[in-house]
């Protein structure tokens, strides 16, 4: 009767909840008198005696253990011999270029940091893809772990995560999706995601860009750029960036660049891989996070005058400095925050 009425009695917990640590090799007998000493337990011999009756072992799962307040004495039992530890969360957000990602992981606590001062090649030999650029490849989720845990293992379910979702993906594509890898559909969902936040304009930028490499016109979009110019990029794209050669301008090759420019999620690759059927060739922001399309490219002219030159026309001979938005010709401006 005095076990039953112990297995549902309630701990004296603290008002607020803390953080109890529970190391390697500690015993629950250990533990048990901790809590005990603490005045969380009335016995601290019981709780033991409990986990004999209940077929389970003294040994404990080492880490870091949160209790709510009421949790009763065969609950705390449960949890500990469980192993529900307390978890923290690291979130990696699409449109994060891979130094993102890992300057975010830098900075999460209670995480074992063991890529600090790596080379990115480096890290992806690690992840046993030596040859495979890190861009691209690991998928924006939120991710939890416990106190100690290496950064490493994050990554590799991130990038786990991106194999799995991008394989789903591939297999339902649509028949109308230009793209002919699986690498070429997350390099173009990748500058989709840089280039919109909105759900619903995604397939039409993707079906843009789709058409514009049917007929075998460049892309001409600025994101690509600016990822190319690297820790070049002050905030500030001109026509110059735009004649500067790196294999990531796209007003200067064909085609797609060699790799991703960003973290993809689902809905940036379902767009690619069902892109709309438009005629459109060009876009440009309204500055609200939307934009004008166009099949034309006087349409498109004007659109920028109406939207990015507040009316007033370019100058004709517009200088080198001046931001790209200002030459229309040339230009699908990139999304406006």
């Amino acid at each position: 009767m005095v076990t039953y009425v112990y297995w549902f009695s309630v701990t004296r917990l603290d008002p607020e909840p803390r953080i109890y640590t529970v190391g390697q090799g500690v015993t629950l007998k250990g533990f048990a008198r901790q809590l005990h000493r603490e005045g969380i337990l009335t016995d601290a011999h019981t709780l033991v005696w409990l986990a004999y009756l209940k077929g389970q072992s003294r040994d404990l799962k080492a880490g870091e253990y949160r209790f709510r307040k009421g949790i009763t004495a065969l609950e705390l039992l449960d949890q500990v011999m469980a192993g529900r530890v307390v978890e923290y969360p690291v979130t990696i957000i699409e449109g994060w270029t891979f130094k993102q990602v890992l300057d975010s992981m830098a900075q999460a606590p209670k995480l074992t940091h063991s890529l600090q001062g790596l080379k990115p090649r480096q890290i992806m030999a690690m992840l046993g893809y030596p040859n495979l650029h890190p861009e691209g490849r690991f998928y924006p989720d939120t991710y939890y772990y416990s106190s100690g845990m290496s950064d490493l293992l994050l990554l590799q379910r991130a990038f786990q995560k991106m194999e799995k979702v991008l394989d789903e993906e591939w297999a339902n594509r649509s028949s109308n999706a230009h793209v002919k890898t699986r690498d070429e559909a997350l390099i173009l969902a990748s500058i989709v995601e840089k280039e919109t936040g909105r759900q619903d304009e995604r397939p039409i930028i993707a079906g843009v860009f789709s058409q514009r490499m049917r007929i075998g016109m460049k892309l001409q979009t600025d994101p690509t750029v600016i990822y190319g110019l690297g820790d070049k990029f002050n905030g500030n794209l001109t026509v110059a960036h735009l004649r500067q050669y790196t294999p990531y301008n796209t007003y200067v090759i064909k085609g797609l660049p060699p790799t991703p420019i960003a973290m993809v999620g689902r809905a940036a690759l379902n767009a690619v891989l069902h892109p709309d059927d438009t005629k459109a060739l060009y876009f440009v922001s309204r500055g609200d996070g939307s934009h004008e399309f166009s099949e034309t490219l006087d349409q498109h002219n004007r659109a920028v005058v109406k939207y990015q030159l507040k009316g007033k026309p370019k100058p004709a001979k517009p200088a080198m400095s001046k931001p790209v938005s200002q030459k229309p010709d040339t230009t699908i401006p990139s999304r406006t925050p």
